[in-house]
Protein backbone atom coordinates (compact mmCIF):
# COMPACT_ATOMS: atom_id res chain seq x y z
CA UNK A 1 0.00 0.00 0.00
CA UNK A 2 2.49 2.68 0.88
CA UNK A 3 4.88 2.10 -2.17
CA UNK A 4 1.25 2.27 -4.28
CA UNK A 5 0.92 6.05 -2.44
CA UNK A 6 4.20 7.01 -2.78
CA UNK A 7 5.43 8.24 -6.35
CA UNK A 8 8.99 7.78 -5.12
CA UNK A 9 8.74 4.12 -4.36
CA UNK A 10 7.66 3.00 -7.96
CA UNK A 11 10.71 1.73 -8.88
CA UNK A 12 11.25 -1.72 -9.77
CA UNK A 13 13.04 -2.76 -6.47
CA UNK A 14 10.19 -1.52 -4.66
CA UNK A 15 7.72 -3.43 -7.07
CA UNK A 16 9.83 -6.57 -6.51
CA UNK A 17 8.89 -6.12 -2.49
CA UNK A 18 5.13 -5.86 -3.33
CA UNK A 19 5.68 -8.79 -5.53
CA UNK A 20 7.06 -10.59 -2.36
CA UNK A 21 4.50 -9.37 -0.18
CA UNK A 22 1.69 -10.87 -2.23
CA UNK A 23 3.90 -14.31 -2.32
CA UNK A 24 4.37 -14.08 1.71
CA UNK A 25 0.39 -13.08 2.51
CA UNK A 26 -0.86 -15.71 -0.10
CA UNK A 27 0.94 -19.05 0.92
CA UNK A 28 0.66 -18.26 4.22
CA UNK A 29 -3.29 -17.79 4.31
CA UNK A 30 -3.23 -20.81 1.95
CA UNK A 31 -1.99 -22.82 5.25
CA UNK A 32 -2.34 -20.97 8.30
CA UNK A 33 -6.64 -20.67 8.84
CA UNK A 34 -6.71 -23.99 8.31
CA UNK A 35 -4.11 -24.85 10.89
CA UNK A 36 -6.21 -22.44 13.25
CA UNK A 37 -9.20 -24.50 12.47
CA UNK A 38 -7.97 -27.63 13.13
CA UNK A 39 -6.37 -26.55 16.25
CA UNK A 40 -9.63 -24.79 17.68
CA UNK A 41 -12.22 -27.05 16.45
CA UNK A 42 -12.61 -30.77 17.12
CA UNK A 43 -13.32 -31.92 13.41
CA UNK A 44 -9.84 -32.05 12.34
CA UNK A 45 -9.98 -33.24 8.59
CA UNK A 46 -10.10 -32.17 4.80
CA UNK A 47 -11.41 -32.70 2.02
CA UNK A 48 -9.26 -35.00 -0.93
CA UNK A 49 -10.30 -31.76 -2.99
CA UNK A 50 -9.62 -29.43 -0.38
CA UNK A 51 -6.54 -31.00 0.14
CA UNK A 52 -5.38 -31.26 -3.72
CA UNK A 53 -6.07 -27.40 -3.97
CA UNK A 54 -4.33 -26.44 -0.98
CA UNK A 55 -1.08 -28.45 -2.24
CA UNK A 56 -1.38 -27.28 -5.29
CA UNK A 57 -1.47 -23.29 -4.41
CA UNK A 58 0.71 -23.50 -1.61
CA UNK A 59 3.16 -25.06 -4.16
CA UNK A 60 2.43 -22.60 -6.84
CA UNK A 61 3.30 -19.24 -4.36
CA UNK A 62 6.64 -20.98 -2.59
CA UNK A 63 7.91 -22.58 -6.19
CA UNK A 64 7.48 -18.63 -7.75
CA UNK A 65 8.78 -17.55 -4.34
CA UNK A 66 11.77 -19.59 -5.12
CA UNK A 67 12.34 -18.29 -8.60
CA UNK A 68 11.57 -14.53 -7.78
CA UNK A 69 14.75 -14.43 -5.25
CA UNK A 70 16.75 -14.76 -8.51
CA UNK A 71 14.63 -11.51 -10.70
CA UNK A 72 15.58 -9.94 -6.88
CA UNK A 73 19.24 -10.78 -7.09
CA UNK A 74 19.53 -9.69 -10.31
CA UNK A 75 17.66 -6.32 -9.61
CA UNK A 76 20.77 -5.56 -6.60
CA UNK A 77 23.48 -6.97 -9.38
CA UNK A 78 21.82 -4.05 -11.84
CA UNK A 79 21.82 -1.50 -9.25
CA UNK A 80 24.92 -2.13 -7.73
CA UNK A 81 27.19 -2.87 -11.16
CA UNK A 82 25.35 -0.47 -13.56
CA UNK A 83 23.60 2.00 -11.34
CA UNK A 84 23.47 4.83 -14.02
CA UNK A 85 21.39 2.31 -16.69
CA UNK A 86 19.36 0.69 -13.35
CA UNK A 87 16.10 1.81 -14.97
CA UNK A 88 16.71 1.96 -18.81
CA UNK A 89 18.23 -2.04 -17.96
CA UNK A 90 14.99 -2.39 -15.63
CA UNK A 91 12.31 -0.88 -17.25
CA UNK A 92 8.52 -1.61 -16.63
CA UNK A 93 8.42 -3.83 -19.73
CA UNK A 94 11.13 -6.00 -18.11
CA UNK A 95 10.04 -6.25 -14.47
CA UNK A 96 6.46 -7.00 -15.44
CA UNK A 97 7.82 -9.97 -17.50
CA UNK A 98 10.02 -11.14 -15.02
CA UNK A 99 7.10 -11.39 -12.32
CA UNK A 100 4.71 -12.56 -14.88
CA UNK A 101 7.01 -15.53 -16.15
CA UNK A 102 7.59 -16.64 -12.10
CA UNK A 103 4.50 -16.69 -11.63
CA UNK A 104 3.94 -18.94 -14.86
CA UNK A 105 6.58 -21.04 -13.88
CA UNK A 106 5.57 -21.96 -10.49
CA UNK A 107 2.10 -22.25 -11.40
CA UNK A 108 2.71 -25.08 -14.09
CA UNK A 109 5.54 -26.75 -11.43
CA UNK A 110 3.16 -27.13 -8.76
CA UNK A 111 0.53 -28.04 -11.31
CA UNK A 112 2.67 -31.55 -12.26
CA UNK A 113 4.02 -32.05 -8.53
CA UNK A 114 0.20 -32.31 -7.66
CA UNK A 115 -0.78 -34.15 -9.72
CA UNK A 116 1.61 -36.89 -9.79
CA UNK A 117 1.22 -36.52 -6.06
CA UNK A 118 -2.09 -37.22 -5.84
CA UNK A 119 -2.45 -39.26 -8.17
CA UNK A 120 -1.40 -41.97 -6.67
CA UNK A 121 -3.25 -44.87 -5.08
CA UNK A 122 -4.22 -43.93 -0.80
CA UNK A 123 -5.73 -47.30 0.63
CA UNK A 124 -6.18 -45.46 3.97
CA UNK A 125 -6.18 -44.19 6.67
CA UNK A 126 -5.44 -41.25 4.95
CA UNK A 127 -4.08 -39.17 7.89
CA UNK A 128 -2.04 -36.93 7.17
CA UNK A 129 0.84 -36.31 9.93
CA UNK A 130 0.93 -32.65 9.42
CA UNK A 131 -0.57 -29.57 9.29
CA UNK A 132 -1.38 -28.59 6.12
CA UNK A 133 -1.00 -30.85 3.07
CA UNK A 134 2.46 -30.57 1.75
CA UNK A 135 3.67 -33.11 -1.01
CA UNK A 136 6.15 -35.68 0.96
CA UNK A 137 3.87 -35.91 4.13
CA UNK A 138 1.05 -36.91 1.55
CA UNK A 139 2.86 -39.07 -0.32
CA UNK A 140 4.19 -41.27 2.72
CA UNK A 141 0.40 -42.38 2.74
CA UNK A 142 0.35 -44.03 -0.59
CA UNK A 143 0.00 -47.60 -0.62
CA UNK A 144 2.29 -48.05 -3.58
CA UNK A 145 6.17 -47.64 -4.24
CA UNK A 146 6.68 -43.59 -4.94
CA UNK A 147 10.23 -44.29 -5.75
CA UNK A 148 9.63 -43.00 -9.31
CA UNK A 149 7.68 -39.90 -7.96
CA UNK A 150 10.53 -39.41 -5.74
CA UNK A 151 12.90 -39.09 -9.07
CA UNK A 152 10.77 -36.47 -10.56
CA UNK A 153 10.23 -34.73 -7.63
CA UNK A 154 13.96 -34.26 -6.88
CA UNK A 155 14.54 -33.33 -10.68
CA UNK A 156 11.61 -30.34 -10.47
CA UNK A 157 13.71 -29.49 -7.11
CA UNK A 158 17.04 -29.55 -8.83
CA UNK A 159 15.47 -26.95 -11.48
CA UNK A 160 13.54 -25.31 -8.51
CA UNK A 161 15.78 -24.73 -5.98
CA UNK A 162 19.46 -25.62 -6.97
CA UNK A 163 19.34 -23.75 -10.11
CA UNK A 164 17.70 -20.27 -8.37
CA UNK A 165 20.64 -20.60 -5.81
CA UNK A 166 23.55 -21.21 -7.94
CA UNK A 167 22.42 -18.06 -10.24
CA UNK A 168 21.87 -15.82 -6.93
CA UNK A 169 25.35 -16.88 -5.72
CA UNK A 170 26.87 -16.22 -9.47
CA UNK A 171 25.00 -12.90 -9.26
CA UNK A 172 26.57 -11.97 -5.51
CA UNK A 173 29.63 -12.73 -6.55
CA UNK A 174 29.84 -9.87 -9.28
CA UNK A 175 28.39 -7.47 -6.79
CA UNK A 176 31.00 -8.62 -4.22
CA UNK A 177 33.65 -7.79 -7.16
CA UNK A 178 32.01 -4.63 -8.14
CA UNK A 179 31.89 -3.17 -4.35
CA UNK A 180 35.21 -4.13 -3.66
CA UNK A 181 35.95 -1.53 -6.56
CA UNK A 182 34.55 1.51 -4.57
CA UNK A 183 37.18 3.24 -2.62
CA UNK A 184 35.20 4.58 0.04
CA UNK A 185 34.52 2.49 3.04
CA UNK A 186 30.81 4.25 3.24
CA UNK A 187 29.99 3.32 -0.37
CA UNK A 188 31.07 -0.22 0.15
CA UNK A 189 29.31 -0.15 3.47
CA UNK A 190 26.24 1.19 1.87
CA UNK A 191 26.35 -1.62 -1.24
CA UNK A 192 26.83 -4.22 1.38
CA UNK A 193 24.05 -3.16 3.25
CA UNK A 194 21.51 -3.08 0.42
CA UNK A 195 22.41 -6.72 -0.07
CA UNK A 196 22.07 -7.67 2.98
CA UNK A 197 18.78 -8.04 3.56
CA UNK A 198 18.22 -9.79 0.53
CA UNK A 199 20.33 -12.41 1.78
CA UNK A 200 19.32 -12.93 4.72
CA UNK A 201 15.66 -13.76 3.76
CA UNK A 202 17.28 -16.41 0.68
CA UNK A 203 19.13 -18.39 3.41
CA UNK A 204 16.00 -18.40 5.60
CA UNK A 205 13.77 -19.65 2.61
CA UNK A 206 16.35 -22.17 0.82
CA UNK A 207 17.84 -23.58 3.95
CA UNK A 208 14.59 -25.30 5.15
CA UNK A 209 13.11 -26.08 1.24
CA UNK A 210 16.28 -27.74 0.86
CA UNK A 211 15.88 -30.14 3.62
CA UNK A 212 11.98 -30.71 3.32
CA UNK A 213 12.40 -31.48 -0.33
CA UNK A 214 15.59 -32.64 -1.09
CA UNK A 215 16.21 -35.68 0.81
CA UNK A 216 15.60 -39.34 0.52
CA UNK A 217 12.21 -39.84 1.58
CA UNK A 218 13.66 -43.11 3.66
CA UNK A 219 14.84 -40.14 6.31
CA UNK A 220 11.54 -38.83 6.68
CA UNK A 221 10.41 -37.39 10.00
CA UNK A 222 7.30 -36.21 10.33
CA UNK A 223 7.73 -34.11 13.98
CA UNK A 224 10.89 -32.64 12.61
CA UNK A 225 8.88 -31.97 9.37
CA UNK A 226 6.34 -29.94 10.54
CA UNK A 227 8.86 -27.92 12.59
CA UNK A 228 10.76 -27.11 9.60
CA UNK A 229 7.75 -25.94 7.48
CA UNK A 230 6.14 -23.92 9.82
CA UNK A 231 9.36 -21.99 10.48
CA UNK A 232 9.96 -21.46 6.65
CA UNK A 233 6.03 -21.00 6.22
CA UNK A 234 5.43 -18.83 9.22
CA UNK A 235 8.28 -17.04 10.58
CA UNK A 236 10.16 -16.46 7.02
CA UNK A 237 6.96 -14.97 5.38
CA UNK A 238 7.04 -12.77 8.86
CA UNK A 239 10.52 -12.03 8.65
CA UNK A 240 10.42 -10.12 5.83
CA UNK A 241 8.20 -7.30 6.27
CA UNK A 242 10.97 -6.54 9.12
CA UNK A 243 14.33 -7.18 7.25
CA UNK A 244 12.49 -5.35 4.30
CA UNK A 245 10.29 -2.47 5.64
CA UNK A 246 11.65 -1.98 9.87
CA UNK A 247 15.15 -1.21 8.28
CA UNK A 248 14.54 0.28 4.87
CA UNK A 249 14.74 4.42 5.48
CA UNK A 250 12.49 5.20 2.07
CA UNK A 251 9.62 2.94 3.41
CA UNK A 252 9.72 4.94 7.10
CA UNK A 253 9.98 7.55 5.17
CA UNK A 254 6.66 6.96 2.99
CA UNK A 255 4.92 5.88 6.27
CA UNK A 256 5.21 8.69 8.15
CA UNK A 257 4.40 11.10 4.98
CA UNK A 258 1.19 8.89 4.86
CA UNK A 259 0.44 8.98 8.47
CA UNK A 260 0.48 12.68 7.67
CA UNK A 261 3.84 13.37 10.45
CA UNK A 262 6.44 13.94 7.56
CA UNK A 263 7.02 16.79 5.44
CA UNK A 264 6.22 16.81 2.04
CA UNK A 265 8.05 18.76 -0.50
CA UNK A 266 6.25 19.79 -3.77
Amino acid sequence: MLVCLDTQLHTPMYFFLCTLSLLDMGYVTTTMPQMLVHLLAHSQTISFAGCWLQMCVFGSLSITESIFFVVMAYDRYVAICYPLRYTVILNWGLCIRLATGTWTCGFFSSLLHTFLTMSLPYCGPNRVNHYFCEGPSVRTLACMDTHLIEIVDLVLCVFLVVVPISLIVASYIHIAKAILKIKSTQGRCKAFSTCASHLTVVTLFYAPAIYIYMRPNSSYSPERDKQISLFYNAFTALLNPVVYSLRNKDIKRAFLKVMGHGRVDW
